[in-house]
């Protein structure tokens, strides 16, 4: 009984432990294939957000702002002819943000530092499928 148990918590964290990993290695090789847009979509307040992460105290106007893009970005995915988020990679940093937006919550009175990695990782995540909108639409035009 004992050895079931302690074999269920291991596999339980190896699982959070690989998807933690895949989540980031999604999210590293997706930011360097967008590495060449540096223009900060302004429909989005993701850039703002980056950089007021860096500098404001305050976290919850921070959290507001990600949780209205996010509210718009999924409403665009769900109503917008042709936009759709198909595979594999976009649906695991999907539930990579809805799992940060949990973290978020349960840390943010407790442990602010860690509240404010997890923020960091929801603009991270939601900036690169902001852009990977952008170019399923084509509403970006490259020089």
């Amino acid at each position: 009984m004992l050895a079931s148990i302690l074999v269920i918590g291991f596999s339980g964290v190896l699982f959070v432990y690989w998807f933690r990993y895949c989540c980031a290695l999604v999210l590293r090789n997706s930011q360097e294939q967008l590495g060449s847009i540096t223009a900060p979509d302004s429909r989005f307040a993701v850039a703002n957000v980056i950089e007021r992460l860096r500098t404001e105290e305050s976290l919850d106007p921070i959290h507001q702002a990600l949780h209205r893009d996010y509210a718009v970005f999924t409403y665009l995915v769900q109503h917008a002819a042709g936009l759709e988020l198909s595979s594999i990679e976009d649906r695991l940093l999907l539930l990579d943000y809805k799992l940060m937006q949990l973290w978020y919550r349960m840390t943010v009175t407790a442990a602010p530092l860690q509240a404010r990695q997890a923020l960091a990782q929801m603009a991270s995540i939601l900036n690169v499928l902001v852009h990977k909108m952008d170019q399923q639409a084509g509403l970006r035009v490259e020089a």
